[in-house]
């Protein structure tokens, strides 16, 4: 245990970016004992109205309007949200100075006295994260699922709760600053570019992912995906058991079409997927990843097939918003990156009307020049992002713009024809017009029932 992690009374605390975790981080350290101040970019008015409440309550010290050194400077200890990079110049100077700066998973590392897994990775990480909560259920044990997704970790610590199992979803930004932190199982699904704004390379973001492994022993368990090319590139620099996903002949958990087969103490076990939520070659490697993260946990094999068998991913992935006149609308708005994009084209039945585009994160948008060409009816974008993904993908298939979404979802559905699908994947963060992923999901499913709607009154339904 790293000695700077651990909270304690009497200490100052400096917790960076008052968001979900940001809070439960407050909570966590004045019940510790600890004396507690706040940093956050908001400007100071916005910021003094939406957490009016939260400071009358905690009596907090505060700044707003961004993070100085000269603020933070009176702590022992910096506890930095998911979204606070290491190249800020206020912790460059902290940590030039000696004062630990350190994220969630370094101070919770020291009291997880339960086994953990921890699921990262580019994409489908919320879905597996999910998977494996619900099979461990579906095992009789009880379950503690967060991190990234659902409940921050600072609220299972402050409850106090008992947990069998942990399962978290960990982003890099959170790897960044994990401290010690060590799962019993990690669980790695893919590395392909995403956050480059942040990272810089693909290289420093694949390290950032491979922080996951970087405290386990020997005893513990890495699983890693043998088709992903970066993922086995970087095998040889684990420190704990290897098992591997994948189509590739010798992987741990070997998937032919829709059945899995996994070896179990010497045997194999075949997991048929058909009728599950896991269809195509992405929810096979899902599900492939959850199989092996759970043999890990010593979960028998039919109580794994009977969760698999039950399990609905959530929503906003790939997700099926309705249908008018033989045009599917789709719902991907977690899709954030490339490789998400690309994964949904893949899966899909018949050409796509793509809607993509919004606040951009460093991608490399000719990266989905073959998909678009091979599926795309036509490329709609929106957002800050517009220009650029047009310029990458000029050539590939018609490209048209919009405003809002819901001019996109409208667009799309007037240029589509009967097979086809009204898409959004956006490449890119919601930033730019939308609180969040789930906001843009929610605003597009929207605009879709409103169209239906429209139609079923007669007034044409935009065509």
């Amino acid at each position: 245990m790293q000695k700077e992690s651990k909270i304690y009374k009497g200490m100052t605390v400096a917790v960076v970016g008052l968001g979900i975790t940001g809070q439960a981080a407050v909570h966590y350290c004045l019940e510790c004992g600890a004396q507690v101040i706040v940093s956050d970019s908001r400007p100071r008015a916005r910021f003094q109205e939406e957490m009016a409440a939260f400071l009358q309550k905690t009596g907090v010290e505060w700044e707003a309007g961004g993070h100085t050194f000269e603020f933070l400077n009176k702590a022992d200890c910096v506890i930095v949200s998911p979204g606070i990079p290491e190249s800020h110049e206020a912790i460059i100077r902290l940590k030039a100075a000696g004062i630990p700066v350190v994220g969630e998973l370094a101070v919770a590392a020291p009291h997880l006295n339960m086994p953990v897994v921890a699921v990262t990775g580019t994409n489908g990480k919320t879905t597996v994260t999910s998977l494996i909560g619900e099979i461990v259920k579906e095992d009789g044990r009880s379950v503690f699922v967060g991190g990234n997704i659902g409940t921050p970790v600072f609220e299972f610590l402050r409850k106090k709760d008992k947990a069998d199992v942990m399962v978290l979803e960990v982003s890099s930004f959170q790897l960044m600053a994990a401290g010690d932190f060590a799962p019993d199982v990690g669980v790695l699904l893919n590395i392909t570019p995403d956050h480059i704004d942040r990272h810089g390379s693909l290289s420093e973001y694949a390290a950032a992912k491979m922080r996951l492994f970087c405290h386990q022993k020997s005893a513990h368990t890495a699983v890693m995906c043998s088709d992903d090319p970066e993922c086995m590139a970087r095998v040889g620099q684990l420190p704990s058991q290897c098992v591997t996903f994948g189509n590739v002949p010798g992987s741990t958990a070997r998937i032919e079409g829709q059945v899995v087969r996994s070896m179990v103490a010497g045997h194999e076990v075949v997991y048929d997927l058909t009728g599950t939520a896991f269809i195509g070659r992405i929810g096979a490697s899902n599900a492939a990843a959850a199989i092996l993260a759970c043999q890990a946990l010593g979960i028998a094999p039919d109580v794994i097939m009977a969760a698999l068998k039950k399990f609905q991913p959530g929503p906003h992935r790939i997700a099926l918003v309705g249908e008018l006149h033989g045009v599917r609308f789709i719902n991907d708005s977690k899709g954030t990156n490339t490789g998400a994009v690309i994964a949904a084209l893949q899966q899909l039945d018949g050409k796509a009307l793509l809607i993509a585009g919004g606040r951009d994160k460093g991608e490399d948008y000719r990266l989905l020049r073959e998909q678009v060409q091979e599926k795309a009816r036509t490329v709609i974008v929106i957002g800050e992002a517009a220009a650029k993904i047009s310029e990458a993908l000029q050539g590939c298939t018609e490209l048209r713009s919009a405003e809002t979404l819901d001019e996109a979802v409208r667009l799309g559905y007037s240029l589509a024809e009967p097979g086809d699908a009204v898409l959004l994947s956006p490449a890119c963060s919601s930033f730019d017009m939308f609180t969040s992923y789930a906001h843009r999901g929610e605003m597009f499913a929207a605009a879709v029932h409103k169209l239906i709607a429209e139609d079923s009154a007669g007034d044409g339904g935009g065509r």
